[in-house]
């Protein structure tokens, strides 16, 4: 038996749970800090979702990308890409 360690993006505690599937059918883990009750998946179907994509983003467009070069290279949609920069514009 295979066992993963899973720790919680927030809190970096140990003390996770399962806690259902998520609509694609990827393990959710719910972290049991106290303080914390975050809710984690370790793989994730659409890429913008993953850990630093947005960051790449952001880079990219500061670099002098296209928001369709953007997606192209990253693989996710152009109104992803559109909106993220939006958000991170007002920030």
């Amino acid at each position: 038996m295979a066992v993963i360690e899973v720790s919680c993006v927030c809190c970096s505690s140990t003390d996770v749970v399962r806690n259902g599937k998520s609509i694609t059918e990827e393990q959710r883990y719910r972290c049991c800090a106290i303080h914390c009750g975050k809710t984690v998946q370790l793989f994730h179907r659409y890429t913008a979702c993953e850990k630093g994509v947005r960051e790449r983003m952001v880079d990219m467009a500061l670099n002098g990308s296209g928001v369709r070069d953007t997606a192209r290279v990253l693989s996710v949609g152009v109104s992803t890409v559109i909106n993220t920069l939006k958000k991170k514009q007002s920030i």
